[in-house]
């Protein structure tokens, strides 16, 4: 699997207000979720709150792991690179994929055993995301059909139960964008 590191620069303001490059490497979060079959999360940044306060040189907030969603109010980005899925993910059990979630502070978004789950790690999260592929490819699996997206396509998850599934032979690495949402009362 793909594991080159994912570089970040963060821009800030110095002690006379000029713009400057605050800091330029490898996002310091990295993990891998769900065990050896899993992807790898590269935590890019976060933000606490709409609007993000802007200040001169104050770092990403601090959060201790790796959460699914984003903080109340908030926002984060991330790179994932999912391998490609094998018959472990095929065979996995309601209470697997819950325990698959649960590492990342979302069990209750599971919804593998909802009746008629079409993939092992279906979810549903109270966000909006933004998935943009940069390379490989991924089928996006909805309760009502599926469809592949590849280097360049955009994803716009608007509060859904869906699932990823990578069946090429190659990572896919693909970044998301998470906003916190509210769902309609409609929605619950």
């Amino acid at each position: 699997m793909d594991q080159r590191p994912v570089r970040r620069v963060v821009t800030g303001h110095d002690a006379a207000g000029r713009a400057i490059i605050q800091e330029d490497g490898a996002v310091r979060r990295t993990q891998r979720i769900g065990g050896e079959i899993g992807p790898m999360f590269h935590e890019v940044w976060n933000t606490a709150a709409t609007p993000a306060p802007i200040d001169a040189a104050s770092s990403e907030p601090f959060e201790p792991g790796i959460v699914l969603a984003p903080p109340p109010n908030g926002t984060r980005i991330r790179v994932l690179d999912i391998p490609p899925e094998g018959d472990a993910i095929r065979r996995m059990t309601p209470e697997e994929a819950k325990t698959h979630f649960a590492e990342i502070g979302a069990g209750e978004a599971s919804n593998a055993a909802k009746p008629g789950a079409r993939h092992a790690l279906m979810h549903r999260t109270e966000t909006i995301d933004y998935g943009i592929v940069i390379e490989g490819e991924l089928v996006l699996i909805m309760d009502e059909g599926e469809t592949t997206v590849r280097a360049g396509d955009i994803v716009i998850q608007r509060g859904t139960n869906h699932g990823w599934a990578n069946r090429s032979d190659r990572n896919c690495r693909i970044v998301f964008v998470l906003i916190d949402g509210v769902f309609d009362e409609s929605m619950r």
